[in-house]
């Protein structure tokens, strides 16, 4: 069992992996605080907004339906 937030910050971690792009490439091109992106993928928040996530999504090219398309945010694999 995962925490939302872990789930987030796996999620982001593998799409940065899959398109090959840093934290700071993907700041530049959204312009969300570097801080704010570290500490996404490092789990240090318990929660985001949800505009930071559009915005990164943005960035990353991909909707937030395909964001949360992933096995990490089944409803088996998270903490209620």
């Amino acid at each position: 069992m995962m925490r939302l937030n872990k789930a987030v910050s796996q999620r982001l971690q593998e799409l940065l992996n899959q398109r090959k792009m840093t934290q700071y490439q993907l700041y530049m091109k959204t312009g969300v605080p570097k801080s704010t992106i570290g500490n996404l993928v490092n789990c240090s928040y318990d929660s985001v907004k949800l505009r930071i996530l559009h915005e990164l999504c943005q960035g990353l090219e991909i909707s937030m339906t395909e964001f949360f398309n992933s096995p990490v945010f089944a409803e088996d694999n998270l903490e209620p």
